[in-house]
């Protein structure tokens, strides 16, 4: 790993325009389906969670957890508290002292001890945990490693929980939507981390504009700025590699840049509630206040649509600035904060989601249950019914809706749909193992080719 003070040329960060072969061909005609023919066509047979409180019982169904840091070490208590005999067989992670906090966290929370011969460590982890017995695997690895981990899970006919985003490259986009195609092929339910396609009062706001309440939609606007994320500051004796994976969130190969990594949630409710997805992507963005990395602290990128609606999207991680994390769709009849209310054209409030109330009978302003809990709850009830459930596809066009945003502010560049499905951009190093890391550092420098 080095520095680099050079510009970075436009290759290094779009790729070229490269054959997909046959099962990218694939994804590449599947992705072209959704369209842009108007909310009501597009939603006709959009797959509704079942939303219930607590999946149905059924015969058991042993787990795994790839990657045992907080976010995978959260996903694997919210799946055994999704139902009924429901169990946690195995761990997989490239750090014994992540794996081991996450067992204990298992152990305290959950009453669960996970045996020490289904305890993993290693880049080939994943491997050995797939092959231990499980019937469902959680990935919740860096979104780097997410591409290959979910194919060795499909290919092995397990069912899948992944978190978003799926990939950080339009290589690894592609990747998830041929294995996506394979998952329903078998009849594997998938499930990913998007959780407001999983919270009540999302779905019940998105049920009333697939029925017409604002009409067709004309405009778009998404937000997540907040202050700064976490980040690790390099210890004595960790190598470049070790770092880079504690410090993944800061590290563009192997988190996509915030844009992908955390505004592909907001990005993901446009694309639902739209019923399509952007064809062409403006933005611009810069790095002044970020600590490790080689990343940006914030974008704004204008997505077009191919019926030419435009989709403002903006994120930023700074401290000390204005914070939003929301969502607006704007139609012919009405608009919507996408979550719990839709007002006419005039401003006045014609639905509002009825959320529980509490002993004063008063609103709590919560759903019933948290949609972190219910993406669980939905996928365990997928399974046990027999109901078909995948939202690989969808979660990979949203990430590679991300992707193309990042790569037109990292360039300066407009970035249209085609060029994000035939590029050939992989990032990352040649060789993963820990040591050292033959990738030097570039923040990119738009307008440079």
């Amino acid at each position: 790993m080095s520095e680099t003070s050079g510009a970075p040329s436009r290759r290094e960060f779009i790729g070229t325009a490269a054959a997909i072969g046959a099962a990218g061909a694939a994804a590449a005609a599947l992705a072209g389906c959704s369209g842009s023919g108007g909310p009501l066509s597009q939603h006709a047979d959009y797959p509704y969670p079942a939303l219930l409180d607590t999946a149905p019982d059924g015969p058991v169904l042993k787990a795994g957890l790839i990657g045992c840091g907080g976010r995978g070490t959260g996903a694997a208590r919210q799946f055994l508290g999704a139902g009924p005999n429901l169990e946690l067989i195995a761990l997989a992670d490239v750090f014994e002292d992540r794996l081991e906090s996450c067992r204990a966290s298992i152990r305290e929370h959950r009453g669960v001890e996970v045996p020490d011969e289904n305890c993993f460590l290693g880049f080939d982890a994943y491997e050995r945990l797939i092959d231990s017995g499980v019937d469902v695997v959680l990935i919740a690895t860096p979104p780097y490693f997410r591409p290959v981990h979910f194919e060795a899970a499909v290919n092995a006919g397990k069912h899948v929980f992944m978190e978003k985003p799926v990939a950080v490259d339009p290589v690894g986009a592609r990747s998830i939507m041929a294995t996506a195609r394979r998952a329903d092929s078998r009849g594997l339910c998938v499930v990913t981390g998007t959780q407001r396609r999983h919270q009540r009062d999302y779905v019940a706001t998105f049920r009333q504009v697939a029925a017409g309440l604002i009409g067709e939609i004309t405009g778009a606007n998404c937000y997540w700025n907040q202050g700064q994320l976490w980040y690790k500051t390099r210890e004595r004796g960790w190598s470049d590699m070790e770092w880079m994976i504690r410090d993944w969130v800061n590290w563009c190969w192997l988190s996509g840049d915030h844009i992908v990594e955390q505004h592909v949630h907001n990005l993901d409710v446009i694309n639902w509630f739209a019923g399509s997805h952007p064809i062409q992507a403006v933005g611009f963005g810069g790095r002044h206040r970020r600590v490790t990395g080689d990343q940006y602290d914030f974008f704004s990128v204008d997505f077009i649509h191919a019926d030419n609606m435009h989709e403002h999207s903006m994120c930023r991680q700074i401290d000390g600035c204005a914070r939003n994390v929301s969502e607006f769709v704007m139609g012919t009849t009405g608009y919507t904060n996408c979550q719990n209310k839709i007002w006419d054209l005039e401003g006045r409030l014609v639905w509002e989601y009825p959320y529980p109330l509490n002993e004063e009978g008063e609103s709590t302003g919560r759903v019933a249950v948290d949609p972190y809990d219910q993406e669980h709850i939905d996928l365990v009830t997928a399974i046990r019914t027999g109901t078909p459930f995948n939202e690989a596809e969808n979660t990979a066009i949203s990430t590679l809706c991300a992707i193309m945003g990042r790569i037109s502010a990292y360039t300066g560049r407009e970035v249209i749909w085609d060029e994000m499905m035939n590029s050939d951009l992989r990032l990352g190093p040649d060789r993963i193992a820990l040591g050292p890391v033959d990738l030097p550092v570039v923040v990119p420098v738009p307008g440079t080719e």
